[in-house]
């Protein structure tokens, strides 16, 4: 059995607001009910209070069911209650119109009686506006106010009602059914507002979910692009051995099978979302597997002491540029130098092959203008970079070298977790990021 409460609480921030809209303007018209209709039993006799209350309930009946479907229609779950809209001001219109006419001409000079119609007047008119509001258009509602307070006027004065209360009644539609309308308007604001923050947090998630997508895709990229180049070398390399009937095939073969191994675990490690660049660790593997491709690798530099995230950075850096090497260009040597000062670290990556490169232009990074070919490895360098406040400089050199330069500042930011100013020139064979 549900625990008292249970409904209101299931229910999203959305449909609570909306609840209390629906149920504010049912209580509403339960006011309309109670101050024109039920307060008429203790100004005059039970015979024409009862009559006033009737008209007074059938109006207030209206008014619940017009701005049901007005919020209905607020909401987007139906058309606008357009055939109702009309017969609540018709019936408002007639009235307030007969309310009138009964002051001045009624059979009965009654003063109780006169003043409980009167009563009836100002409240069928100020709640028929305020309800009526709901479903109308926003600019729609200041000519709503002012064509009953015109009609006021008109019938007033057609009546034979005097010039300063034909004014009074016609100030009062203004104030009573501006007021009540203005409520109105702010409640099918605020509605509307509660569901469109609420779509926006869902469309914020969707987003949110679509970058961690990209941002994997990216990682993943990052990870096995390189491994796998060196597979398809060396497995090159063991087929020519092979058909030479050369020994070393074995040896190759075993190579390739323990850098698949180191894939696998890569990904898994991605995946779980452990893996964190290390630059030490990635000069490392880079000089390991631009060796086993035949390029040399000579790496300079100290990189003890420098902050995780700047060491994470550049080891993405040291990562991408080791890739491209090896898949698009034809080095021979490659250069990696860290350089640290007391104001930052700078990172230089560069190779022989850019001239080398067979398609495309040379130097130019995969994904940068110019580049042969579409990549996206500079830019998730320059989004890593981005976030820690690095820039990314990437171009060919003097001769056939193609360079990458990545600048971190090691201020008071880099300290704290941020690495400001990294800039990242990546060597190539082709020359560019992938």
């Amino acid at each position: 059995m549900r625990r008292p409460g249970g409904w209101w609480r299931g229910k999203t921030t959305p449909a609570k607001v909306e609840t209390y809209t629906r149920w504010s303007f049912h209580f509403i018209a339960l006011i309309e009910v109670s101050v024109a209709g039920l307060s008429a039993f203790a100004q005059v006799d039970n015979g024409p209070a009862g009559v006033l209350c009737l008209v007074v309930a059938a109006h207030a009946a209206l008014c619940a069911v017009t701005g049901a479907r007005a919020l209905d229609w607020t909401c987007g779950r139906r058309e606008q209650p357009v055939r109702l809209l009309w017969a609540l001001g018709v019936l408002t219109a007639v009235l307030a119109a007969g309310a009138i006419a009964f002051v001045e001409f009624g059979p009965v000079h009654d003063d109780d009686l006169a003043t409980a119609v009167g009563g009836l007047f100002g409240c069928v008119v100020t709640f028929g506006i305020g309800f009526m509001a709901l479903g109308l258009p926003r600019r729609r509602v200041a000519p709503l106010i002012g064509g009953y307070a015109a009609g006021a006027v008109a019938v007033s004065l057609v009546l034979g009602v005097h010039p300063l209360a034909a004014l009074l009644s016609s100030v009062s539609v203004v104030l009573g059914g501006g007021f009540l309308a203005f409520t109105s308007v702010f409640s099918v604001w605020l509605l509307n507002a509660v569901f469109e923050l609420d779509e926006a947090r869902e469309t914020r998630a969707r987003l949110a979910v679509a970058e961690e997508r990209l941002r994997f895709g990216r990682d993943l990229h990052d990870v096995i692009g390189r491994n796998l180049a060196v597979i398809a070398l060396k497995s090159e390399l063991a087929v020519q051995l092979t058909r030479r009937e050369r020994p070393e095939s074995l040896e190759q073969m075993i190579e390739v099978q323990r850098i698949a191994r180191e894939s696998q675990r890569e990904v898994r490690d991605v995946v779980r979302g452990y893996r964190e660049a290390d630059l030490e660790a990635e000069l490392g593997g880079a000089r390991g597997v631009l060796g086993a491709a035949g390029i040399r690798c000579e790496v300079t530099g100290e990189t003890a002491g420098l902050p995780g995230p700047v060491q994470s950075a550049l080891g993405w850096v040291v990562r991408e540029a080791t890739t491209n090497v090896l898949r698009h260009g034809a080095a021979e040597r490659c250069a990696v130098t860290v350089r640290t000062t007391r104001e930052r670290v700078v990172l230089t990556v560069e190779n022989d092959g850019a001239g080398a490169a067979p398609g495309g232009t040379p130097g130019a990074p995969g994904g940068e203008p110019g580049g042969g070919r579409g990549g996206s490895g500079l830019a998730g360098l320059r989004e890593r970079l981005t976030a820690v406040g690095g820039t990314l400089e990437a171009g060919p050199g003097d001769g056939d070298v193609f360079r990458v330069v990545a600048r971190v500042p090691l201020g008071a930011g880099a300290g704290a977790g941020v690495v400001a100013g990294t800039g990242v020139v990546a060597g190539t064979g082709a020359g560019g990021a992938a």
